[in-house]
């Protein structure tokens, strides 16, 4: 019989094994679901909402029972532990008034994916010359319509959807007052080989909102575990697959408009997405780049004065606001969701069919191999894949949110930009989406549900494997827990500027991070400040106001111990060796992030029609390891203002 634990208030078990499991997660042998009354599911992409503070404290979800000192751990931890369980989904209330999809003007496509010579010759033409008139950019052969069948029924209706992988279906139009908030240059010229002047183009602009198209979009057909629960077809609610452009690189890259209008796969919702989300989605997929975190890369950002209806605060009081979308870019958009449904449906062939491709397609490691082999090292690059992009993550303070496997990326990158946050004070039970009333997905959760997860991707892939690589596939889901380990571990010391991994060098990560939650200290800006201090300063403990995250450590006993152990570890100290440590330090210590205080400035003046400060934050996000006059004279390197802790991220979008 399953064992199952409930969620617990950990408040008996000393503070530093509570935060060790943010920084040496362990993970079970088993996730397995809490025993809860399941709930109905609808869209689940969130947003940011202001509103008062829960004034009460979350419980503490990180395990169900005590864990030894991790630091001194050199194994594995087996039996139950953490569990995942059902809570009520993001809600996407369907007030709107639905509208059938317009008639569009269809460019005519005589492109065709290049290889060889051929391609060479095109990848010669682009250098010399950015496509100046989009009339002329083309779409490549789509992969996506040769391999797979496409729906029968083109009708677009709220529908089961077996035997397809994809739908066809139009946008729905903007009707009023299209804008162009703000654009990707970057994104544009690099990824797509346009000349970023054309962006501001009426062509492009139309396309980037929906209004006109090269080919019949599509949308895809996908379910997920949400919540620790199986939600069945969940697929492209508000999304549309525009196309797939190979670059003057060789790259291929897959267009989609988030927020464009109802599919099949819209369930409740009405498929619109409303300016809050997408400034957020737009802002984040390109801060996360430039940390150096795999992600998707977000094009353009286009709003309307098309009314969308929100119940923002989920208490009946449903309210107008307006309706935008973002033309996002990434290889792939398939998810482990992507396979699920296949397996959970029962049809082998295609759930084999679409594997294939994928191996295909993104795992070269694999492609080569047959039977049992081609799949196990899919799946065991998607456990250090996986490992390696949750580490990261960590290593900068970033929470997804709703980490359903819906929304975990076949690729691991990171992917739909709901309900995030990054950390202020670093707190490791952090909930950013305050729809998740249990804290499953909490920042300190990240690591064991990225397993969790892992482990639906694994028995999706059952079907396709012999007894012998059902064994094997578990032992290779049991690495995860050391190659997450290894590489937030590497990161961390990076961040400290220490280069070699010795028991005091983890230590050092350890303790500190016990010291930075006891005193809520500024996770971004102690590692910054650390890294724009000299040693002797440290030492001597001159800290100037301007450091006030360290300041805020300063009285601590336990601080002054660690700067000690800390500076030991540079002995003989000189200038040079200082030198390298600080511009190590500062090249992997970001100065600024994506805050929410700072995302909620930018919302509020993209609703007056003011995108002035979006467009400056945006280029400042490009260079968050660089100080810049201009984000210090906003204050985005200094502490959040009081008002910031009132804001709220949730499942209203």
């Amino acid at each position: 019989m399953a064992a199952y634990c409930r969620y617990q208030n950990n408040s008996s078990r000393s503070k530093l094994t509570a935060f060790f499991l943010f920084v040496l997660i362990i993970l079970p042998t088993n996730v397995s679901g809490c025993d809860r009354d399941n709930v109905n599911d609808s869209l689940h992409s969130c947003e940011t909402q202001r509103q008062s503070a829960d004034d009460g404290k979350k419980s503490n979800v990180l395990g169900c029972r005590a864990l030894p000192n991790p630091y001194l751990y050199h194994g594995r931890i087996e039996g139950d532990g953490p569990n995942i369980s059902v809570m009520s989904n993001c809600a996407n209330p369907n007030g709107d008034e639905k509208r059938e999809p317009t008639k569009y003007v269809a460019f005519e496509n005589t492109n065709k994916e290049l290889g060889g010579s051929e391609l060479a010759s095109s990848i010669q033409s682009v250098n010399d010359s950015l496509y100046k008139d989009f009339k002329k950019w083309k779409f490549a052969s789509q992969k996506l319509l040769r391999q797979f069948s496409i729906d029968k029924e083109e009708r677009n209706f709220v529908r089961q959807v077996p035997g397809a992988v994809f739908s066809r279906v139009l946008p729905t139009s903007f009707k009023t007052n299209i804008k162009m908030a703000v654009a990707s240059s970057e994104v544009i010229r690099d990824l797509l080989d346009i000349h970023p002047d054309v962006a501001e183009s009426e062509l492009f602009v139309a396309f980037a909102s929906g209004n006109t198209y090269l080919e019949k979009p599509l949308a895809h057909r996908y379910g997920g575990h949400q919540f620790g629960s199986w939600a069945g077809q969940l697929g492209d609610g508000r999304a549309h697959l525009l196309g797939e452009y190979v670059n003057s690189k060789g790259q291929r890259w897959e267009l989609q408009l988030k927020g464009s209008g109802l599919t099949p796969y819209s369930r409740r919702g009405d498929g619109k997405a409303v300016i809050r989300s997408s400034v957020r989605e737009f802002l984040a997929s390109e801060a996360m780049f430039h940390l150096g975190i795999p992600t998707s890369r977000a094009a353009s950002l286009i709003i309307s004065d098309d009314p969308v209806w929100r119940d923002q605060f989920y208490d009946g009081n449903p309210r107008k606001e307006r309706a935008a979308v973002v033309l996002r870019l990434a290889p792939s958009w398939f998810r482990i969701g992507s396979l699920e449904i296949l397996a959970k449906s029962g049809e082998i062939g295609l759930l084999r069919h679409l594997t294939d491709f994928i191996i295909d397609q993104y795992y070269p490691e694999a492609a080569g191999l047959e039977g049992n082999s081609r799949f196990l090292r899919f799946l065991s690059s998607m456990v250090t894949n996986t490992a390696d992009m949750i580490a990261q993550w960590m290593s900068v303070g970033f929470a997804h949110g709703v980490m359903n496997t819906d929304n975990f990326s076949i690729l691991s990158i990171t992917i739909d930009y709901g309900p995030f946050g990054f950390l202020d004070g670093f707190d490791q039970s952090f909930v950013p989406n305050s729809s998740d009333d249990e804290g499953m997905y909490s920042i300190g959760n990240q690591a064991t549900v990225g397993q969790y997860n892992l482990e639906k991707l694994r028995d999706a892939l059952i079907p396709l494997l012999d007894s012998a690589g059902v064994r094997r596939s578990r032992e290779i889901i049991a690495e995860y827990s050391d190659i997450y380990h290894m590489k937030l571990m590497s990161l961390f010391r990076e961040k400290l500027g220490l280069k070699e991994a010795t028991e005091t060098s983890d230590y050092l990560v350890a303790l500190l991070l016990q010291v930075m939650e006891e005193n809520r200290s500024d996770f971004t800006m102690t590692f910054r400040q650390l890294g724009e201090l000299s040693l002797d300063q440290l030492a001597n403990g001159d800290i100037a106001k301007r450091q006030w995250a360290l300041v805020d450590l300063q009285d601590s006993g336990l601080f002054k111990e660690w700067v000690r152990l800390y500076v030991d570890q540079f002995s003989p100290i000189n200038d040079e060796v200082d030198l390298d440590r600080r511009r190590r330090m500062n090249s992997v210590n970001p100065r600024y992030i994506l805050r929410n205080w700072m995302a909620h400035q930018v919302i509020e003046e993209v609703e007056a029609d003011d995108f002035e400060g979006l467009r400056r934050l945006h280029n400042i996000l490009k260079n968050p390891f660089t100080e810049q006059e201009e984000a210090e004279a906003l204050g985005y390197s200094a502490r959040p203002p009081p008002w910031a802790r009132k804001i709220r991220v949730s499942c209203s979008s």
